[in-house]
């Protein structure tokens, strides 16, 4: 690929090298290493749950935690909106202007536009609608009129263009997603309330972090500073600390269109994309956590239904805390010379029963040396505690027992596109799989001596995956780094908890908000 002047000065601006960018092209001319699934992780193969008998003492570890302040909670939100109105905005692109009548006859041509015509249906269920209606209002028009004319395009520009919402272009946090008696919430407001119940400490703060996108950031702190300091009282919190950071522009990947040719924009400069949440790496780093829960912007209910994800989360962090400090112990022995054969073999049944590691086959034939060292090696690592929800067909990835490239076996969480599908072993393993990844993460970033874990140590640098997306209403490829719960932690201690499906309520396209569990 031969580079225009105005392409370097565009990839030196992010802070990028050309070479980076040719391994990104080439990537997508040979494509990407599959995952090497070995099985799936079932309940009692890799995946526990958790008894009622376990929820008081895990419950108490939890709030022993939370009163110390050890708990923060991450929330990438760097991504737009643009596949929760791919079809809208593909009806939007339309040149003509239509009603009722012709949507239909367009929905019997390409069936898929049928999300269009259930979203205009029911148009006024979402929470939305008022501040839309207003902002029509505002300019002299009346969405009435509009909605029982020709005027759905019309509705659809104040919808995602900046002639109204601009919900085309914002965060996805910042749409609205739930309606109560007294406010709309947003994503991120959504997310600030369950930060509330999760990680106040005794002396009344709440940590918080959102990653944001650069062109947005301004807006994001204030939207999420004033709801901050609206809800402050009434929910007994005398300080928020809620941090921002952008994904870095060093990070992003070059997009290409179905032939693997790179897009540009009009003005000609190359289309690059966020390299996906792999990318944020750096930010979770950054952040100097102790405990941190991970969670999507979007697996949301109002808080009405949020008893069971309450709890859950307390049951997680209450569970890495009890297996956090195991590991601490343990390594603590280990490190000032305990050697005794009982030691080493309680360590070991911890190591294999409780964090799931697979020894080396050569294990047992090594010295006592060798056995404390390995021990030692698998015991210092980030240790993470992922809530699984029964599989219903989500798209996204799910736990397996993956093979590595020299023939190690893991617990990892792995993404539909990075299994080979063509092969039908590999085929028949995914189907065979029983739970899937709701993004419900807590993460230990810290060892035993209390310093945080260098983190790129512990990166899959090869698990990256090429994802379909979307641009201008038109299908492009992207290229996604090592996911951040994916092959960013693929040499995290792991282990894997059944939660509820009412824990789970994604919202990835726009009607998925007309769902019962998100209308009041």
């Amino acid at each position: 690929m031969n580079f225009t002047e105005q392409d370097l000065q565009q990839i030196a601006r992010k802070e990028m090298s050309v070479e980076q960018v040719l391994r990104q092209m080439e990537i997508f001319r040979r494509g990407v290493r599959y995952s090497q699934l070995e099985r799936p992780a079932v309940m009692g193969d890799g995946i526990i749950s958790l008894t009622a008998e376990q929820f008081p003492e895990l419950i108490g570890l939890y709030e022993e935690g939370a009163a110390l302040g050890r708990f923060i909670k991450f929330v990438p939100a760097s991504g737009a909106a643009t596949r929760m109105f791919k079809v809208l905005t593909v009806l939007l692109h339309l040149e003509e202007e239509f009603g009722f009548e012709e949507l239909r006859e367009k929905c019997q041509v390409e069936p898929s536009l049928s999300a269009g015509l259930e979203f205009f249906l029911k148009l006024k269920k979402f929470a939305f609608y008022p501040e839309l209606q207003r902002k029509m209002q505002a300019d002299g028009g009346e969405i009435e009129e509009l909605y029982e004319g020709q005027g759905l395009r019309i509705i659809l520009e104040y919808l995602l263009t900046e002639k109204g919402l601009n919900y085309g272009s914002l965060p996805k946090g910042l749409i609205e997603f739930h309606h109560y008696a007294e406010e709309t919430r947003t994503a991120f407001r959504e997310n600030i309330a369950e930060a509330v119940k999760e990680t106040r400490d005794n002396a009344g703060i709440v940590r918080m972090h959102f990653t944001t996108p650069e062109r947005w950031r301004e807006a994001v702190e204030a939207h999420c500073s004033e709801y901050c300091r609206r809800i402050a009282e009434k929910m007994a919190v005398k300080e928020f600390r809620v941090t921002f950071s952008v994904q870095k522009s060093s990070t992003e990947t070059i997009a290409v269109d179905l032939n693997g040719e790179p897009l540009r924009e009009v003005t000609g400069e190359l289309v690059f994309r966020p390299g996906g949440h792999g990318a944020l790496l750096e930010n979770l780093q950054e952040l100097e956590g102790d405990i941190v829960y991970i969670n999507n912007i979007d697996n949301l209910r109002p808080e009405w239904l949020k008893a069971d994800t309450y709890l859950y989360r307390k049951l997680l962090g209450g569970l890495l805390i009890k297996l956090q400090k195991q590991v601490f112990e343990y390594l603590g022995k280990l490190e000032a010379g305990e050697n005794g054969e009982d030691l080493l073999r309680e360590v070991e049944i911890f190591v294999r029963e409780d964090l799931n590691v697979v020894l080396e086959e050569d294990y047992a034939s090594l010295s006592r040396e060798k056995k404390i060292a390995e021990l030692i090696h698998r015991l210092y690592r980030p240790l993470r505690v992922c809530g699984m929800v029964k599989n219903i067909g989500a798209p996204g990835g799910g736990p397996f027992w993956v093979k590595d490239k020299k023939g190690r076996i893991s617990l990892q969480i792995v993404e539909t596109s990075q299994i080979d599908i063509g092969d039908a072993e590999q085929k028949r393993i995914l189907q065979a799989s029983t739970h899937f990844n709701p993004v419900d993460v807590v993460c230990g970033m810290r060892d035993h001596r209390q310093r945080n874990f260098d983190l790129k140590r512990f990166v899959d640098e090869e698990a990256v995956f090429i994802a379909h997306k979307s641009k201008d209403g038109k299908e492009i490829l992207a290229l996604e780094l090592p996911g951040l719960w994916n092959g960013a932690m693929a040499y995290w201690n792991t282990v894997f908890v059944e939660t509820p499906l009412s824990t789970f309520s994604p919202v990835k396209t726009i009607n998925d908000l007309l769902q019962k569990v998100h209308q009041d």
